[in-house]
């Protein structure tokens, strides 16, 4: 009886220690969270201070998709015996120039895409990968400062494809106005006096002429997230079927280290583009801008992202 007691107390005190012992280990825990709080929100306040100094800022972030597939004898599709794949990447990179008199912000936005299917059975078919989304777009913008939030500035904007029918079109935007920053991240560009060039082969139905460029561009990124949005677009003064407009967005959420998924979409509505679509097909489903269908242009890739 006597052993069994010494036994129990022996015990009772075991669970006491490690209870003790599991309480101190969780206080201990909170004070270090508390201290990493704390020297994460100095972290901040000094990155706040380093990105407010003049000089250059620059960054990247992509999105990487694909894949691949081989198919034997599989009976239930109509090419039993085939191979195919997709293979997709966008790039979203900045080089930024922030000055207290002056800024120039450049960029450089693409989206290519390949796709194949190759069918076995059939020795005439096109089995290389080719190109789908196909978009390009390199833009400048200098301002000079005449407010906190207000500079008088000059854009330069080029447009175009890169995999298929290179500058064919080709768009160059050059013009000059004023810009716009009323928060952080965000640039407003309101150029009045702008010259689009669109450049094509042989004769086609594109056109260059004068008109107003607005640009809204917004490109932050919030701990683990990235993303850019962008909306460009150009207003003739010639006419309504010379203008165009064209939206795209890249989000970006890093999971591991430098790599996570992507999201990118886009939106354009282009006559001109629309009008020689029509004109090439067989036969020619418009003859002038007046029938053709200016359907809404647009694009998605999804996959996996790495950040630069």
């Amino acid at each position: 009886m006597q052993k069994t007691s010494l036994l129990i107390v022996f015990l009772i005190g075991i669970f006491s220690i490690n209870a003790q012992t599991k309480e101190e280990l969780q206080t201990q825990k909170a004070e270090k969270q508390a201290e990493v709080e704390t020297a994460q929100k100095e972290v901040k306040a000094i990155q706040a201070k380093i990105d407010a100094l003049p000089g250059w800022r620059t960054g990247a972030f992509g999105t990487v998709g694909g894949s691949l597939s081989n198919f034997s004898k599989w009976y239930a599709q109509g090419a039993p015996n085939n191979s195919s794949g997709n293979i997709g990447f966008t790039l979203n990179a900045y080089a930024n120039l922030i000055e207290e008199k002056f800024f120039w912000r450049n960029s450089l936005s693409t989206n290519l895409n390949w796709v194949k299917l190759d069918d076995k059975d059939d020795p005439n078919d096109d089995d290389s990968f080719k190109p789908t989304t196909d978009v390009f777009n390199l833009s400048s913008l200098y301002g000079r400062n005449i407010t906190k939030s207000l500079a008088a500035s000059g854009l330069m904007e080029y447009r175009t494809t890169l995999l298929d029918n290179f500058n064919d079109p080709g768009y160059l935007d050059l013009g000059v106005g004023a810009t716009w920053t009323p928060i952080e991240n965000l640039i407003v560009v309101i150029h009045p006096l702008n010259y689009n060039f669109v450049f094509s082969s042989g004769d086609t139905v594109f056109e260059s002429s004068l008109g107003a460029k607005i640009v809204a561009d917004y490109t932050r990124q919030i701990g683990a997230v990235n993303f850019k949005t962008n909306l460009s677009t150009f207003q003739s003064y010639k006419s309504s079927d010379y203008s165009n407009w064209t939206w795209t967005n890249s989000f970006s959420y890093t999971l591991w280290k430098m790599i996570g998924v992507g999201f990118d979409f886009g939106l354009r509505s282009n006559k001109q583009e629309a009008l020689n679509y029509a004109l090439m097909q067989t036969p020619p489903t418009a003859t002038g801008f007046d029938d053709v269908d200016n359907d809404l242009q647009s694009y998605y890739t999804i996959g996996l992202s790495y950040k630069f």
